[in-house]
């Protein structure tokens, strides 16, 4: 099931080139009041948006505006320097690395780091590049959608947790502060085309990946050159944290990092969930 966001946050399930609207499953999601539960309601009802059968006509892909497939995440923890062709790049260049020894240390060291949830957006949103004057880059990045509730899980136990995936841009303006804060500006998290659900991808440890920027390929690489994989990114971030229906973990970007600019169009594709194109504007 590939599952989207889409105009005034309808509801979509994608087939080929196009979608149909089943915003009235909505409807099937239990109701709250105050205080509202720790997680994305969609996302923790899965199965009842699964029993709906959709009866719209198709309506294609290219006349809608794609949002993030996940609303409301509690939060967004990324994995830094996980591949490890792109910590030699970073060590060889001291635009990426700042002289921060942070930078170039691996995953192991480094842990992960958390991004603010108003940085999200879909596709269809756009980047919108703060701080013109600072080097602002691209980092695609495998995204996986938290399912159930997850306290110390164990990574043979892991995959049971993923409600699905999505393609992850993690957009950084480029300095010597801590990631987050570099890392969290609006739309610089951008998440779709549409969540790919767990079904649909058992092993996410041997997906291509790629980007383009006008056009010039920049990154292609494979998820399984991943130092910590997905289930041992999940085993390290619900030891620290109780990960939520609706969380995102950004998995880690490959080498090939380069800068974007205003009016540039990312397309960034990941196997087996698809291709997502992203205009950049200034902010």
């Amino acid at each position: 099931m590939k599952l989207c966001r889409f105009d005034d946050n309808r509801l979509g399930v994608v087939e080929g080139e196009s979608l149909r609207d089943i915003t009235a499953a909505l409807d099937l999601l239990p109701s709250y009041r105050y205080p509202f539960p720790r997680c994305d309601l969609l996302i923790s009802n899965l199965d009842l948006i699964r029993s709906f059968t959709p009866e719209s006509p198709a309506i294609p892909l290219s006349s809608v505006k794609l949002l993030s497939p996940v609303a409301n995440p509690t939060k967004i923890i990324a994995a830094p320097v996980n591949y490890q062709k792109h910590i030699e790049e970073v060590k060889d260049d001291v635009q990426l690395h700042q002289n921060n020894p942070a930078h170039t240390i691996t995953i192991h060291r480094a842990g992960l780091f958390l991004k603010a949830s108003s940085s999200l957006v879909g596709p269809g949103e756009g980047i919108a590049l703060r701080h013109l004057d600072r080097r602002n880059d691209h980092e695609v990045e495998l995204a996986l959608v938290i399912g159930k509730t997850a306290n110390n899980v164990k990574a043979s136990e892991a995959l049971q947790y993923v409600a699905g995936y999505a393609i992850g841009l993690d957009i950084t303006i480029r300095g010597s502060e801590d990631r987050s804060f570099r890392k969290s500006p609006d739309s610089y998290t951008v998440l779709g085309p549409w969540l790919v659900t767990a079904d649909e991808i058992p092993d996410p440890g041997h997906l291509d990946l790629r980007i383009l920027v006008n056009g010039e390929e920049r990154q292609n690489s494979n998820t399984k050159y991943m130092i910590l994989d997905v289930p041992k990114l999940i085993e390290l971030a619900s030891s620290f944290y109780t990960l939520y229906p609706g969380d995102i973990i950004s998995t880690g970007t490959p080498e090939g990092v380069s800068p974007i600019v205003p009016g540039d169009t990312i397309v960034a594709t990941i196997e087996k969930i698809g291709s997502m194109e992203v205009k950049v504007r200034a902010a």
